[in-house]
């Protein structure tokens, strides 16, 4: 993966409060949502005992055409983006492959072996069925939009119920779907469970980047991604950050340019170019665990 063009922007317009929305003309659906959160969420008890504000059922969209859906009020960390996605076409579900390419973001779920069990990568690539035989979704949805576009079973599901008490950590982002309309390739995503401020902006990233992936395999262009959220929450111990960022001023998102292969367990790091990412400092926070 390289980054082109790539600077940080230090001033960053303030806003008139702490929540207001700063005036501008780039699409800011995920800055908007945010804002939402801190303004209306509800406090609710979670899993990790930590708190958070949440509201729940809201949906993002972005044009593909109109640059790659890369968070600049914050900058995202690519690296991990990219590796991930990757990690999860290969059908994985240990961490080694990850650490080994300098990546730790999945480390405070794995055993002590590495494994998390059969989490995103091993229900996308090897579904079991009752038979004892597997199912490569990936594999099947690209045959099917090349076959059959106009289906409307397209749909990447990891909400395995059957596997869920033995994964490390329950899928997040529990199922896409793809849909096509005039040659264009568009997804929705699922997502049951939203960390606004940590996990949804490498959620933004990682299923756009899919997106122009599986339309590359399939020959078509890139639609539109749709990021459709359950409950969607920020946790009582990120509200400073999320102060912080939406204080800042949004900038024109970057533009991706991604290598032809011929198969889509094909891609490398190195096919990945994000182009002209400008973007403010990055904000560190705690992992809810």
């Amino acid at each position: 993966m390289r980054l082109s063009g790539c600077s940080s922007y230090q001033k960053g317009a303030r806003a008139r409060s702490a929540y207001a929305r700063t005036v501008t003309s780039v699409p800011t659906p995920y800055e908007d949502l945010l804002r939402l959160v801190m303004d209306t969420g509800t406090p609710k008890a979670d899993r990790t005992g930590t708190g958070t504000k949440s509201v729940f059922g809201h949906q993002m969209r972005w044009n593909l055409a109109d640059g790659f859906p890369l968070i600049t009020t914050k900058k995202v960390h690519l690296k991990s983006i990219v590796y991930e996605l990757l990690w999860f076409l290969r059908g994985d579900s240990n961490v080694k492959w990850l650490q080994d390419n300098g990546v730790t973001i999945w480390d405070e779920w794995a055993d002590a072996d590495g494994e998390l069990g059969p989490v995103y990568g091993v229900q996308w690539r090897s579904w079991p069925t009752p038979s004892g035989e597997h199912i490569d979704q990936i594999s099947q949805t690209i045959e099917t939009l090349k076959s059959n576009p106009d289906s409307r079973r397209i749909i990447v599901s990891a909400w395995n119920v059957g596997d869920i008490p033995q994964m490390a950590l329950a899928p997040c982002h529990a199922f896409f779907q793809f849909y096509v309309a005039d040659g264009k390739l568009s997804c929705q995503l699922y997502q049951r469970s939203a960390d606004m401020f940590l996990g949804v902006p490498f959620n933004i990233a990682s299923y756009a980047l899919l997106t122009h992936m599986v339309a590359q395999q399939a020959g078509l262009e890139p639609g539109d991604f749709i990021w459709t959220g359950g409950d969607c929450h920020i946790y009582d111990n990120h509200v400073d950050q999320v102060t912080e960022q939406l204080s800042r001023e949004p900038l024109p998102y970057p533009t991706l340019k991604l290598n032809r292969r011929d198969s889509i367990f094909d891609y490398t790091f190195e096919d990945v170019e994000i182009v002209d990412y400008r973007h403010h400092p990055a904000i560190k926070a705690p992992v809810a665990v």
